[in-house]
């Protein structure tokens, strides 16, 4: 018979931090797991190098559970308007296979998050290109990117709007729809979908 175990003090602490990180990311409007886990550190008086400071997969859990207790009808209509901001930013710029990423796919974006594209081309010049001739407003950008346990590497960007919500695409070279990058909150593949799949997830009815 297997031995239920009983949460020790390191496990409580480590729930406590990633909740306070959850808290911090989805009321000040923080988008970077470590930054949102050193101010809950210091806010719970623990060390920044501590042991106990948890994963970035326990904190995106604490989001999405503080978001279903306390985000409510706000959060799914935000979720709802920044999916469907995506969506218009990648039938735009389709020709570059565009694939939604991070919190907007996940389901955990908070109000304050980004709309996280990746898009391909051989040349990112194409992509500015694209949306000067559009007459759409943008930022030149550049993205660092773990592309495995030993690589990271910068890639160039872009930063525009569509319907006030804030869009950050990054363009990799068109091989490079092959294979995800890493996850930065579970060291995976990232997740990625395309236009058609981000329709499905509109058409969902979102718990």
């Amino acid at each position: 018979m297997r031995v239920k175990r009983h949460p020790t003090r390191g496990d409580n602490l480590r729930r406590a931090l990633a909740q306070e990180a959850a808290r911090i990311m989805s009321e000040h409007g923080v988008q970077d797991f470590l930054i949102a886990k050193r101010k809950a550190a210091e806010r719970l008086g623990v060390d920044d190098g501590s042991a106990m400071l948890p994963k970035n997969s326990e904190i995106e859990a604490a989001l999405a559970e503080y978001q279903r207790l306390f985000g409510g009808e706000s959060h799914v209509e935000s979720l709802s308007a920044q999916r469907r901001a995506a969506l218009a930013a990648m039938r735009r710029l389709s020709e570059f296979e565009p694939r939604l990423v991070g919190a907007v796919l996940s389901g955990t974006a908070t109000e304050h998050s980004d709309v996280q594209l990746h898009l391909f081309a051989d040349r990112a010049e194409s992509v500015t290109l694209k949306l000067i001739d559009a007459g759409i407003a943008h930022e030149v950008t550049e993205r660092r990117v773990k592309l495995d346990a030993e690589r990271v590497r910068p890639f160039p960007g872009v930063r525009f709007h569509v319907d006030d919500h804030s869009i950050e695409a990054t363009v990799f070279p068109a091989d490079g729809i092959r294979q995800a990058p890493v996850s930065p909150v579970d060291g995976r593949p990232m997740r990625r979908a395309s236009a058609f799949e981000v329709e499905a997830l509109l058409d969902q009815k979102l718990d």
